[in-house]
């Protein structure tokens, strides 16, 4: 059985020690596969340094998190690309929308976001999707940009049934993460709904730490549960979950 986070900062712990420990934690539970996007130029140092060490587990991305876009998001994105010459990457991201935070630089979002995914169709590469307080915004960008180089992950899927439906309709996997664990969150319910086909796993850690870790920092070995959770909700085995989201992160990401 092989799990795959689709979606972590594993960087933020930067004690090789500890990070090696972590890793195991991963290896013991069967994960193997980790994606690690970065949020702006001072934390792509980390993620190579991650992909360096461990080049059979860690697969980076490249991009600007919209919460760190502001007045000089050009000259913080062409660092970005700078650093990236030379190094394989898997996708564009996390880019996107978040207006949870502080809505003020809410055009710069839209061109950084737009910017980012024509870089990615250049490159021909998948895209994953921060999208906070703003579905209708993003899935604008995403209709107005759609053609068949737009692909990607809608990462921290949170949604309703229909809006599920209208990023799948797109040609976009939902990232599932720990909130699908919260008692009241609703997504259990959205996410029964769904075929597997259409999902991958991911935690976002260190956040959105899932049940029975809620309220301490989330760590990618966590998958297991989001895993587990699924599982129950679709009646199949932790193994199936497994083995149909592993496949659709391999399409997604070409790996």
């Amino acid at each position: 059985m092989v799990l795959t986070d689709t979606h972590t900062h594993f960087y933020y712990e930067t004690d090789a020690a500890k990070q090696a420990e972590m890793l195991q934690r991963c290896l013991d539970n069967q994960i193997s596969r980790l994606f690690l996007p970065n949020v702006d130029a001072t934390s792509v140092g980390l993620m190579f340094n991650l992909v360096d060490r461990w080049p059979e587990n860690f697969f980076p991305m490249l991009g600007i998190h919209p919460c760190d876009v502001k007045e000089n998001w050009e000259a913080e994105l062409a660092q970005i690309k700078a650093l990236g010459v030379g190094r394989k990457i898997y996708a564009i991201g996390e880019i996107g929308i978040d207006l949870y935070w502080d809505k003020t630089f809410l055009p710069q979002q839209l061109q950084a976001f737009e910017q980012q995914i024509n870089w990615a169709k250049e490159l021909n590469l998948p895209i994953v999707i921060h999208c906070r307080d703003a579905f209708d915004e993003t899935y604008e960008v995403l209709q107005r940009l759609n053609d068949d180089k737009l692909r990607g992950i809608f990462h921290c899927f949170s949604g309703t049934v229909e809006q599920a439906q209208q990023i799948i309709d797109l040609g976009f996997y939902l990232g599932i993460g720990g909130v699908v664990t919260y008692k009241n969150a609703g997504l259990d319910k959205v996410v029964q709904q769904i075929d597997l086909k259409h999902l991958v796993l991911e935690t976002d850690s260190p956040y959105l730490t899932p049940v029975p870790f809620r309220g301490k920092p989330n760590e990618s070995s966590y998958l297991r549960y989001v895993a587990e959770k699924i599982a129950d909700l679709h009646q199949v085995d932790v193994a199936e979950v497994a083995r149909v989201t592993t496949e659709n992160s391999k399409s997604i990401f070409a790996i």
